[in-house]
């Protein structure tokens, strides 16, 4: 009983951040001028959050998250679109599960 509060307790926090960022968001930022260096922070910021995500996976997975992040790459770099490359890297790793176990 224990675990199924803390899961629906932990649920309840990350929606209300979810929706305090949504709503906080364009307040904090009307405070502010955007300039071109801010707007090239905010950009990297988006970038650099993905890579540490995609970072945790491949550090805590093993060959077959590697190779499916290294195939949605070269998908992403190849084709430049984020949509194929992330149904490469998930297909990759499905077929590496499949044929490999």
């Amino acid at each position: 009983m224990a675990d199924s509060v803390t899961t629906i307790l932990a649920i309840a926090v990350m929606a209300l951040t979810t929706v305090a960022t949504r709503i906080l968001g364009p307040v904090v930022m009307s405070h502010f001028t955007v300039t071109p260096v801010l707007e090239r922070f905010l950009n990297a910021l988006c970038s650099s959050v993905i890579v540490a995500i995609v970072a945790t996976v491949v550090a805590q997975g093993g060959w077959r998250e590697a190779a499916a992040v290294a195939v949605a790459a070269g998908v992403m770099i190849a084709a430049r679109s984020a949509v194929w490359a992330m149904l490469a890297g998930a297909a990759s790793a499905a077929l590496w599960r499949v044929a490999l176990g």
